[in-house]
């Protein structure tokens, strides 16, 4: 890994961290984007700047992804791109509630090499590298072993669950619980406190890029939801749905939904 990748998102996520903190339930200004892409508040505006002027400067030969910039196809000839979620959660934080989370990640070859999801009112830092174990506050994280959804807690949106989305016209019977941060869900499959994610819509790369190397790095299998390993950096960064758990879980989960 080039430099220490991970060291520098580690120090970056910190900083997010005291920024983001300084507008939490003070009001911030908030806007709504347009076409339904939903809210942004100064604090992600003022995160993304923090995070694009030092990165930059330490990585000046990296591209860069993120929700609160333009996007410029100069990173597709990049070799190494940050992908960057300044606040995932938004909706969350204008609430008040502490499921938000900074999600940072270096990309190279269509795979994430370094990752860092940071939980600054919770103070959790999950971390990790495509060589080393996944981190929760320096502690090694696995994923869970459960093996059937019937004894199993998901974290997924009720639409998911919608009929006409799976083969027998209902998912399996899991349990069926939320949290907003698309970032955190995958870092709390990583750690084992729940035993899957699921997303079917279509995700956006800065929400799932760090969760897909920390989740996998825990031992839990990442895909999208159709089966397909997820990939970095592309042109549209999007990609269709993410399904994260343990093998034999996920392999259920998977093959109940019509493609």
């Amino acid at each position: 890994m080039p430099g220490n990748d991970l060291a520098l998102l580690i120090d970056a996520a910190r900083e997010a961290g005291r920024i983001a903190r300084g507008y939490f339930r003070r009001d911030p200004g908030i806007w709504e984007k347009p076409d339904g892409a939903g809210p942004v508040t100064e604090a992600d505006l003022a995160v993304n700047r923090m995070l694009h002027a030092e990165l930059g400067a330490a990585r000046a030969d990296y591209g860069w992804l993120s929700e609160e910039t333009p996007d410029d196809a100069a990173r597709l000839g990049i070799e190494r791109t940050f992908i960057i979620d300044p606040i995932d959660g938004t909706r969350a934080f204008i609430e008040g509630d502490t499921a938000w989370a900074h999600s940072l990640a270096v990309a190279e070859g269509g795979r994430v090499t370094a990752a860092v999801v940071y939980l600054p009112m919770r103070d959790a830092l999950y971390a990790a590298t495509e060589a080393g174990p996944a981190l929760l506050n320096d502690a090694p994280i696995r994923a869970s072993a459960k093996e059937s959804a019937g004894e199993a807690t998901l974290l997924t949106a009720k639409p998911n669950l919608a009929p006409e989305l799976w083969k027998i016209g209902a998912p399996p019977p899991f349990t069926r619980k939320f949290r907003s941060s698309v970032a955190w869900r995958m870092c709390l499959v990583a750690e084992g406190r729940y035993d899957a994610m699921l997303t079917l819509r279509p995700s956006w790369e800065w929400d799932i890029a760090a969760g897909d190397l920390i989740a996998r790095r825990a031992g839990a299998t990442v895909t999208d939801r159709h089966g397909g390993a997820l990939r970095f950096n592309a042109a549209d960064p999007r990609v269709p749905g993410v399904i994260a758990g343990p093998q034999k879980l996920w392999s259920e989960l998977h093959s109940g939904l019509i493609p």
